[in-house]
């Protein structure tokens, strides 16, 4: 899991600010309470909703969000092991205020309804890790294709969605991995994916997600904390290898500075030039790949 070392990391972060764990806890319901996303240029206005996709393993509860008119290229995204929160619904608005139709699922529906987590937790709270954890080992491999399939499915039902331009997938911290078996499961569909601080993109284990590479037809965008990077160097590499043997467009970059979980706005460790930067390279991708 993408948080397995998160201890080990917080604890050397502490260390280094000075900063009681307490405070760190206290500064991520800060932030959640306070960050305000930049509206997209010249944003259009938004049509958003609670929805609900059946699976074959029961009824996901999700939030959509695209355009008020017209059809566009659809995303799905996979929020963290934090799961659906108001973070990734202000994070869905303002890509469909960029012109994409989006689905924020909740991973977690076969337990729980979203959020799983009250306003404001973060995954420095001992409470917050006992409620996530074992929701997170009911995924697999499995489960992430049969959910990948379902929502992309109940996407390319809808009216706002353009059916006739490729879909888009993104994921942070456990999402990273769940969009690499979502392009190599529908590879005819997906046309371009991003990764955010994902975990366990490359494993040892013969389902290793980087294993799936030479399925896709992906444009993919995987960015690296630098943390990350630190424990795992070699995994960039092995990712880079892995795209340019299949003759597909990667981009792989490590954010210099950026700790494990910068991007979402509720998050203690939220770097925000960083993730601005990342979301700038994001919409690149899905510009360029989506057309």
């Amino acid at each position: 899991m993408c948080d397995q070392h998160y201890e080990d990391d917080l604890n050397e972060y502490l260390l280094k600010s000075g900063m009681s764990r307490r405070r760190f806890a206290a500064l991520g319901v800060a932030i959640g309470l306070m960050a305000a996303l930049p509206r997209a240029a010249n944003a259009l206005d938004v049509h958003e909703s609670d929805v609900e996709v059946s699976t074959p393993d029961g009824v996901a509860d999700c939030y959509f969000v695209h355009p008020a008119s017209g059809a566009h290229a659809g995303v799905l995204i996979w929020p963290d092991a934090l799961g659906l929160r108001p973070a990734f619904r202000r994070m869905a608005r303002r890509l469909a205020e960029s012109g994409f139709a989006v689905l924020v699922v909740n991973p977690y529906y076969r337990r729980m309804r979203a959020p799983v987590i009250p306003d404001g937790a973060t995954f420095a709270d001992q409470a917050t890790r006992d409620i996530v954890m074992p929701l997170y080992q009911s995924l697999n491999a499995q489960t992430h294709v049969t959910d990948a399939k379902a929502f992309v499915a109940w996407l390319d039902r809808q009216a706002a969605v353009d059916r006739t331009r490729k879909l888009g997938t993104m994921g942070y911290c456990m999402g990273g991995p769940i969009t690499m078996r979502t392009a190599a499961a529908l590879p005819d569909r997906v046309g371009a994916a991003a990764s955010f601080h994902g975990g366990g993109l490359v494993t040892d284990q013969p389902d290793s997600p980087h294993l799936l590479v030479p399925q896709m037809k992906a444009h993919y965008l995987i960015a690296i904390a630098e943390n990350d990077d630190q424990r795992e160097p070699q995994v960039k590499q092995v990712l880079r290898d892995a795209f340019a043997r299949a003759g597909l467009p990667a981009e792989i970059e490590v954010y210099a500075g950026a700790m494990h979980g910068w991007c979402p706005p509720d998050s203690a460790a939220y770097n925000e030039a960083q993730a601005e930067k990342a979301w700038g390279r994001l919409l690149l991708v899905f510009q360029k790949a989506l057309a």
